[in-house]
């Protein structure tokens, strides 16, 4: 387990199979070690919002930073 505390920053555009859509900019996400790929990114923001019958994710844009986690460590995998 790494020292500092990492977080990733990042803008993202959700698609509902249902119609309809979600963005966010400069959205925050705690992490485990110092890198996460867009894939995985994606998939850890669905399963953290709780969100049903989305059709596709696009990470716009993200960078890791170092800053204290405001939660408790999540389980990612």
């Amino acid at each position: 387990m790494d020292a500092l505390p990492h977080r990733v920053v990042f803008d993202f555009e959700i698609e509902f199979s249902n119609g309809g859509g979600l963005q966010g900019q400069d959205f925050r996400l705690d992490i485990e070690g110092d890198d996460i790929d867009d894939a995985a990114l994606a998939a850890y923001l669905v399963r953290d919002l709780r969100l049903l019958m989305v059709a596709q994710v696009r990470i716009v844009r993200r960078r890791i930073i170092v800053e204290p986690h405001k939660r408790q460590p999540k389980e990612m995998a």
